[in-house]
Parts: C-alpha cells; structure tokens; sequence
C-alpha cells in the first residue's frame, strides 16, 4: 500500500503540471495560423472598341471580338502591425512606365500606400490591347487608332487605381499559405542553328517549370483567393480576340472548380520560353487546364503557413546600353524593310536635329523585393526577363527557403537578357530592342547590376527578420 503525498510533494506535482502545460499551450499558440488580413477586388477591361492588339507585329486590323473578358485583380494583405503588401495582376501584354508611376502616384495620394508595397504585373498576353508608350514604335497605327489607345489607357488608369482602392476598402481576417507544383508544357525557345539563334524550339535549354501558389482562406478555411505564377510566354494565340491566353483559361477555370474564390496570376521570368505546342485555340485551353490542374493538386495538399510580418523594398537602377548607333547608321535605318527600324531611327534622329543627345543609359529600371512572413522572399522585376534569372536568384537566395521571381513587373520597357543570352545574340538580346524603341542593345554588365540590386533589397527587407 502506496504511503499518502505529503504537502510539499504534491504542490511540486501541480507546479510541474503547471509548467508542462503552459509549455504545451505555447507550443499549441505558436503551431496556429497568423491571422492577416485580406481585401480583394476585380474589374472588367475588356476594349468595348475595335482596338489594335498587342504584342505582335504581322496584326493587320484591329479586334474582332472575344473569346472572354480581361481583368486586372488585386489582393491587399495586411500583416497584425498594419503593414500591407498590394498586389495588382492584369490580363496585358505589359505595363509601361508611364501608366505605372502614373497609378502609384495616385494610390499613394489617395491612401497612403508606399511605392515598395505595390506590385503591379502584367501576364503578357498577346491578345490584349496596345497601351500608350509601350512598344509604340511596333504598330503602324491610324490617327483614330492612336486616339482610341489614348482613350483606353487613361481610362485604365482610374480602373486600376479604383481596384487597388477597393481591395484596400475589403480588409477582412485571413490566413496565408504557400506551395508549389508543377506544369510541364513551357519550353526553351531559343533555337541554335548555323545562322544563330533563332524563335523555335530548344529541348536542351533551361526552363523553369515552377508554379508558386499563394492561398488565401477565411479563418474557418473557407478559399477566398488563390494567387498562382508560371515562367512562360502567353503567346498559345495570335487570334483578333480579346482573350488572357493559357494564364486567362487557368483562371478561368479555378474560379469555376471554387465558387466564390478569385484567381489571380503573375508571369515569372518566362523571356525564352513559350507555350509547347500553340496557335489554337483548343491546345490554349488545355494549357491552361495544365496549370490549374497543377495549382488545384497543391491546394489539396498540406501547405506552409505564411507566419510574421511583410517587409517591402524598392528601387530604381541604371541599366547601361552598349554602344549607340551613330546618325549615319541611323539614317541608313530609314531605308528598312522593318515598320519599326524605320520609325525608331526617324524619332531618334529628330532627337539630334532638336540638339539632344542619346541616353547610354535607361535610368529606371524597377527592382522590386518583397519578404511575405518569416520565410517567403519575392522578387518582382521589370521587362521581358530570360529564364537564367530565375534559376539563378532561387540558387544564391533560395537556400535556406522559397523564393518567387516575378518578371513583367512594373515596368515593361525591353527584354531583359543574360549575359549568356547577350552573347549569344538572337531577338532577346538583340533585335528586340528595335520593337522596343531603345537606341541598341544592353551592354555586358547588364546581368550583374540587376543581381546585385536583388541582393541589396533582400538584404533590407531582411534586417528586422
């Protein structure tokens, strides 16, 4: 027969009880979803005109009509100190400059949002409508043209802004969790053969087949969003309908599959990479039925919380031309057989007849780094940016946790070459650059100025970790 526990045996079998169970309930605390908050919103931007189409040259009219709507989307997150991250997608071939720095201005004014906290992207679709100041130099356009595009992009602007508005209005509590599948149909465009490298196929060159998924749920797990990306050309199309390519179907397609959640998605460093096969509209869906098959399978799976707070840099670099053509070389392009060689170099000799001069730089380069909780890092960079950039950055930051590279961002000015891509020559780092406007080619240091901001900001975005 076991004696009884005196007093002081028992008051030290409470304690540690006690202590056991506040460490348990810690633990318990800790292993809980953080709770943001989300606000989400979307707008209709389909043209209600026959407008020129962009991305490709060969158009010869205007749309014909739609295949389904366009949209910019947006998602807002605010972290439990206040500090918010906004998201902005679009179903367009690129957001030039002057739109981008117009809406940010705007937004800022009217909520107080920092630059480095908004991210506006584009998918690249080739069945979008041209926007003024963004490959102006590629479209032998109307003047009616030019006035509807004028139109439209001031338009656009308030849309945008309005969106971001109201996401912001839309707070409400959320729960953030990340994953990543896969989609196999993006393939390595840049063909070698004995005249250089020309658009085709490549199945030795590198790909990046990630696809980074973002969920969004209500406190009691109910879907609310899903923002997903995926490094690939939307070129599946070259049709006279409005229509967001392969990125447009696989949201399409979620929202039907989840009532009541909204996708959202972002175009990753898909520069040298186009959808494998394409030109129809069938081989279009089911690209995009690919990827939100590969989205849908992460959403089923157990995914990583999102925990802690956001942090958000942002700047602006120089990236360096090489060498600028001369006025007799220039002269010399008048006489082409290429619309945009041919408007390129009259606009840049009236720059020298007015007494300018050539800038040897582009002065406004957008890098941007966002940090989503303790572990995720996302980078957003501007321009047509080539696959080695992706594979790269995930290699010398991604070590130690996930890192998304976001491309189309902000800025879409040019393509953005490697320096493997620069040497070897080819439409990405070469005759690009005459669709673009821009006076030649980058020059070598282009690569590593643009690492080297990346890592800067990582590092900023890093110090309260």
């Amino acid at each position: 027969m076991r004696a009884p526990l005196g007093a002081d045996r028992k008051f030290l079998l409470v304690f540690l009880s006690g202590i056991i169970g506040a460490g348990l309930l810690s633990a318990t605390c800790r292993a809980a979803p953080e709770t943001f908050r989300v606000g989400l919103a979307s707008k209709i931007i389909t043209p209600q005109h026959a407008m020129w189409m962009a991305g490709y040259a060969a158009r010869t009219g205007p749309s014909e009509g739609k295949l389904h709507d366009l949209y910019v989307k947006v998602l807002a997150i605010e972290d439990s100190s206040g500090q918010k991250h906004v998201l902005l997608t679009s179903d367009l071939l690129g957001l030039p400059r002057e739109l981008s720095s117009a809406v940010a201005e705007d937004v800022e004014r009217r909520t107080g949002l920092p630059r480095q906290r908004l991210m506006l992207t584009s998918s690249h679709t080739h069945c979008g409508p041209v926007l003024r100041s963004s490959l102006n130099d590629m479209y032998n356009l109307s003047p009616e043209q030019n006035a509807l595009i004028n139109t439209y992009t001031d338009q656009l602007r308030g849309w945008m802004v309005e969106t971001i508005v109201a996401a912001l209005q839309d707070l409400k509590p959320a729960q953030l969790a990340i994953g990543t599948g896969t989609a196999a149909f993006a393939g390595n465009r840049r063909q070698p053969g004995s005249t250089g490298v020309t658009i085709g196929q490549n199945p030795r060159g590198p790909v990046d087949h990630d696809v980074p998924i973002l969920r969004i749920t209500s406190p009691k797990g109910d879907l609310r969003a899903i923002v997903f990306g995926y490094a690939c050309h939307n070129t599946t199309l070259d049709l006279n309908l409005w229509c967001g390519d392969y990125a447009g179907y696989a949201q399409e397609y979620l929202q039907k599959k989840h009532p009541g959640a909204l996708a959202l998605f972002w175009i990753g460093c898909g520069g040298d990479a186009n959808p494998m096969p394409r030109r129809t509209v069938a081989i279009c869906q089911k690209h995009g039925q690919e990827l939100a098959d590969a989205v849908d399978r992460v959403l089923n799976e157990r995914m990583t919380p999102v925990q802690g707070h956001l942090a958000a840099a942002y700047s602006l670099v120089e990236l360096p031309f090489d060498k600028l053509p001369t006025k007799e070389m220039l002269t010399t392009d008048l006489g082409s057989k290429i619309f945009a060689a041919r408007h390129r170099a009259a606009r840049l000799l009236q720059v020298i007849a007015n007494g300018g001069k050539l800038d040897d730089h582009y002065r406004y380069y957008p890098v941007q780094v966002w940090r989503l909780g303790d572990r995720l890092l996302w980078v957003a960079l501007g321009g047509e940016v080539v696959v080695d950039y992706s594979l790269r950055l995930k290699a010398e930051i991604g070590r130690s946790r996930p890192v998304w590279i976001t491309a189309y961002a902000n800025d879409v000015m040019a393509y953005i070459p490697s320096l493997r891509v620069l040497r070897e020559g080819g439409y990405e780092g070469d005759t690009s650059m005459v669709y673009y406007g821009m006076p030649t080619k980058w020059a070598p240091p282009v690569e590593e100025t643009i690492i080297a901001k990346v890592h800067e900001l990582v590092k900023e975005v890093d110090k309260d970790r």
